[in-house]
């Protein structure tokens, strides 16, 4: 679908998932980093103040970005099939007052991890932290909101300080202000399940947590 971004894996300074842009573009990974602050003007933000890009693969493009706040931004074209399951993975380096953050999206036809980019940014400090995934809507021009969009996101993992990983198994059901009712969150195939847009009903309430159960995959390994 068209003006849709499907975002796996969400934390406290930025979003990695696959995005699907206007008719006759190229479908993409899309990985984002914001810088300190919240303003919205990229040209405005100081040189020691931006994120900084530590590596980027050839064939992925880097640029700045504004708007939401600001930050560092990466495009990896890549043709993603609706239908089929793709795995994304970020690693956080904590170094002094700034947080490096490693993006790698798992190639399912060779079996590997692509290493897309490395942005850093200021963060006190902080390692990874606030996961969330969403989907969204970006064209939101009174017609999109009558075509559905639905992904689930599942086996989510978290490796802690100490080395250990732990599964994702519960997840809160939330929204943005928009006015509409055809959205929805549900527990589905061992997954959490989200669904905007069209003939969509709604299933269950805003701020539910919903709990699905542990499954028996491994944690990434790359």
């Amino acid at each position: 679908m068209p003006d849709s971004y499907f975002m796996a894996c969400g934390f406290k300074q930025g979003y990695f998932g696959i995005q699907e842009l206007r008719p006759g573009q190229d479908r993409v990974v899309l990985f984002s980093v914001w810088d300190p602050g919240a303003q919205n003007d990229p040209r405005g933000v100081p040189a020691e103040q931006r994120v900084e890009v530590l590596y980027h693969a050839e064939d992925v493009v880097v640029r700045r970005f504004g708007g939401e706040g600001t930050g560092g931004q990466s495009f990896y074209h890549f043709a993603w099939k609706t239908g089929q399951t793709y795995r994304f993975l970020v690693e956080a380096i904590v170094e002094d007052n700034k947080t490096a953050f490693a993006a790698y999206f798992f190639q399912n036809e060779t079996g590997a991890w692509k290493h897309l980019v490395t942005f850093r940014t200021i963060t006190g400090g902080t390692p990874l932290t606030g996961y969330y995934s969403f989907i969204e809507d970006f064209r939101r021009d009174g017609k999109s909101v009558q075509e559905r969009r639905r992904a689930r996101f599942g086996n989510g993992w978290i490796k802690a300080l100490d080395g250990n990983w732990s599964q994702l198994t519960e997840a809160r059901f939330t929204a943005d202000a928009t006015p509409v009712d055809n959205i929805d969150a549900v527990v589905q195939a061992g997954a959490f399940a989200l669904a905007t847009g069209g003939e969509t009903e709604k299933h269950t309430e805003l701020q539910t947590i919903l709990k699905r159960p542990p499954s028996n995959q491994q944690p990434p390994h790359r």
